[in-house]
């Protein structure tokens, strides 16, 4: 099934490909003239809020190149997962892809830093925006894209991940232990996993939900935003605010189609992208709120852990950071630390 789904994306987006050679056939005018679509395939659910993020920087594009550029959504996996979808856009069949920063890690080592547990900390998000949007984290960044054929356009907030449970009950770090956990591929949060006790068992997202239900597997670790809107509320019973690994939906694009853009084209993008990230980021922590109180009348019971309980995790963790360190560039290491303190 999985060979005949990536048979089918394969197909679908030959297709759009073609029908797009044709939309942009300019017929010999002037290439300012040309009506130029970007495809962007991402996998989060409907109203999640990487999806309003994305939804915002279609409008913000159409909007201020005037109708020159179309913006095509293609979100729930429609596509694919992320990984696949953004393995289209380095082959150059796809224009724009967000993933996640755990699955980054299957296009460079080096987006495992913000795998690390505890790397980041709520208290400073602002200084971690600052350090992406405009400082030398998002520089050193744009170099680790450009290595792989990828041009950044936006730092999605997806949030701050919390380990959940289906069937047993979780009131501190020692009821981890033995729980047969959903990780992504990233082979951090596979160590975290193992740190804690728990069975990592690395499955696709748009799997996920049918191995809980099916008991593959009997927890994950996700933000709570993004588990109520794809519905694991159906499934799950217990969570915990772990906070222990943060997460960013990175869009990024194909660095030559982007380079091949008129000079006033790529600086819409890069505009729209930051005033898009702007405002997804500003409604994430109402719609975490909003997450908590569905859980909550789903009945799910969540344990809000002490900053006892807290330590302990950051301890039991925190021998990860080790295991990578040959991995992870000392540099860029110091430069999301920073952002920590």
């Amino acid at each position: 099934m999985k060979l005949f789904g990536k048979i089918l994306v394969a197909i679908t987006l030959g297709i759009m490909t073609l029908g797009l050679a044709a939309c942009n056939d300019d017929g010999g005018k002037d290439s300012a003239d040309k009506k130029i679509t970007l495809r962007l395939g991402h996998p989060m659910a409907p109203g999640n809020n990487v999806t309003l993020g994305y939804e915002k920087f279609k409008e913000l594009v159409e909007a201020k190149s005037n109708g020159r550029i179309a913006v095509q959504l293609y979100g729930n996996c429609m596509l694919g997962s992320d990984r696949v979808t953004m393995e289209s856009v380095q082959k150059g069949t796809l224009e724009l892809a967000s993933c996640s920063s755990p699955n980054m890690a299957n296009f460079s080592p080096k987006y495992m830093v913000f795998d690390l547990p505890y790397a980041t900390n709520p208290e400073h998000q602002q200084k971690l925006y600052k350090a992406l949007d405009e400082g030398d984290l998002g520089k050193y960044l744009e170099g680790v894209a450009a290595e792989i054929g990828l041009k950044p356009i936006m730092y999605s907030e997806y949030g701050y991940r919390n380990f959940v449970s289906t069937k047993r009950p979780i009131a501190g770090p020692a009821d981890l232990k033995g729980l047969k956990v959903r990780t992504t591929a990233s082979p951090v949060e596979v160590e975290v996993a193992k740190a804690l006790g728990m069975n990592p068992t690395p499955i696709a997202w748009g799997e996920t939900y049918t191995a809980l239900q099916q008991g593959t597997v009997d927890g994950e670790g996700n933000t709570f935003s993004l588990l109520n809107d794809a519905k694991h509320t159906e499934v799950l019973k217990y969570a915990i605010d772990s906070e222990h690994n943060y997460s960013m939906h990175i869009l990024m694009m194909n660095k030559q189609k982007f380079e091949a853009l008129p000079a006033d084209l790529q600086k819409v993008v890069l505009d729209a992208g930051h005033e898009a990230v702007v405002y997804q980021r500003d409604i994430t922590a109402d719609l975490e709120a909003k997450a908590v109180k569905a859980f909550e009348e789903k009945g799910i019971k969540i344990t809000n852990l002490t900053p006892e309980q807290r330590a302990e995790l950051e301890e039991k963790t925190r021998p990860v950071w080790d295991m990578f360190a040959d991995k992870i560039p000392a540099e860029l290491l110091e430069l999301v630390k920073q952002t920590a303190e």
